[in-house]
């Protein structure tokens, strides 16, 4: 076996349908395999991924093991070359999968590879190409010297800011949300660390398989990723999680380091939770007690574009939902510039919603790559399913 996908999913059905449909055509031609782990879902995800994707091995677990625990009982049940741990919130190009293995066939000591990761609107993701968080890049970073000398070779080494992002690079951190992984050299370096719950297990691997004398690279393959879509971000439990797999990583990895670094980066890991905690109390004290002023947000706007029939089903789903829409008739042959030239307004929040079957998801990372609107984020209609997929909701 070439290669086998391991998905992690967690009451996410919506976007797991997306990633698999993207996959099948990635796929095309590829010895391959896909997983998909659910941590105990409570969406039907299970049952809806083995209906409708049957070529998909499921593994049901009776509690939420978290991403380490999770990618590893899979990964444990497989013997391929690669293997490619995947975010359910992603979209894959139609040629992803080859060109990366094609690169790692190539390069005999690359042990990971990390892609080109868009965001909702179509920029390019910082997390695409990241450095060690040693004591002194996580001081640049939580400083912020980092964010105010993003092309700096040394304060803006966290997200290697300064490679360029059409040409392949080698990088120190391969993210989670699509992390290609010689079988070698996890057979050598070992698994995912499932001391991190969530977060981090992705820095702890990449650092293992430098210091196993493999390289980490960074190959212009593009994906979508969402970015957490399923993840509370405005939980306590995140900002316990986040941080805490911070101190994980940074006392198995320099607990020898002089206290001269380690204290200031133990104080200043605690002090950036400690803040974002005191942060979110304040908001949500605030709004109970009525002092957060909440202005009436204006919905958001749908430009729909693709075949005259999926149209239809599109304009049933809107009327369905009393979405504000508007609708055009074209594929990537008749209307190749899409969304781009169009008269839209600049005041509201926009989704451009395609016909997966008009464009092809790599069409669509290309429109909005060119954009310059400010205000357009990537949506999909997926006509298998009769769903459109924002980075906001599902709605079917």
């Amino acid at each position: 076996m070439k290669l086998t996908v391991v998905i992690v999913s967690y009451n996410v059905r919506g976007y797991v349908a997306q990633c698999l449909l993207s996959l099948r055509r990635s796929l095309r031609g590829i010895e391959a395999e896909v997983y998909v782990v659910d941590n105990h879902s409570h969406d039907d995800t299970v049952d809806f991924v083995r209906e409708s994707f049957p070529e998909v091995n499921v593994i049901a677990s009776n509690h939420n093991h978290g991403f380490a625990r999770a990618n590893n009982i899979a990964i444990r049940q497989t013997q391929s070359d690669y293997v490619l741990l995947l975010n359910p919130d992603t979209i894959v190009g139609e040629t992803t999968i080859t060109q990366v293995l094609d690169f790692m066939d190539q390069h005999p000591n690359a042990g990971g590879l990390g892609v080109r990761m868009l965001s909702d609107f179509g920029t390019n993701a910082n997390e695409s190409r990241r450095g060690l968080p040693t004591p002194i890049v996580a001081f640049y970073k939580m400083s912020g010297l980092c964010a105010r000398f993003p092309k700096s070779r040394k304060f803006g080494h966290y997200y290697m800011s300064y490679l360029p992002w059409d040409q392949a690079a080698q990088i120190e951190v391969i993210s989670g949300a699509f992390c290609l992984l010689r079988r070698e050299a996890l057979n050598k370096v070992g698994l995912l660390d499932e001391d991190f719950f969530m977060y981090g297990e992705d820095i702890d691997l990449s650092y293992r398989l430098i210091k196993g004398g493999f390289e980490n690279w960074y190959v212009p393959a593009t994906i979508l990723h969402y970015k957490g879509e399923s993840t509370q971000k405005s939980s306590f439990r995140y900002v316990h999680v986040f941080y805490d797999a911070m101190l994980i990583f940074f006392r198995k990895h320099y607990a020898h380091a002089s206290l001269f670094l380690t204290i200031p980066i133990k104080t200043a890991i605690y002090a950036k939770a400690m803040m974002e905690l005191c942060r979110m109390q304040l908001v949500r004290a605030r709004q109970s007690l009525g002092f957060v002023n909440k202005k009436r947000s204006q919905s958001p706007f749908y430009v729909f574009i693709g075949q005259e029939d999926h149209l239809e089903d599109c304009r049933q789903l809107a009327m369905a939902k009393g979405l504000d829409a508007e609708f055009h008739e074209g594929d990537s042959q008749s209307l190749p510039d899409g969304h781009l030239n169009m008269p839209l307004p600049t005041e509201r929040n926009i989704y451009a919603v395609y016909d997966t079957s008009a464009y092809s998801f790599e069409d669509i990372f290309q429109l909005f790559a060119r954009q310059s609107f400010k205000n357009v984020k990537i949506g999909t209609y997926l006509p298998e399913f009769n769903t459109i997929v924002t980075t906001a909701e599902i709605l079917k």
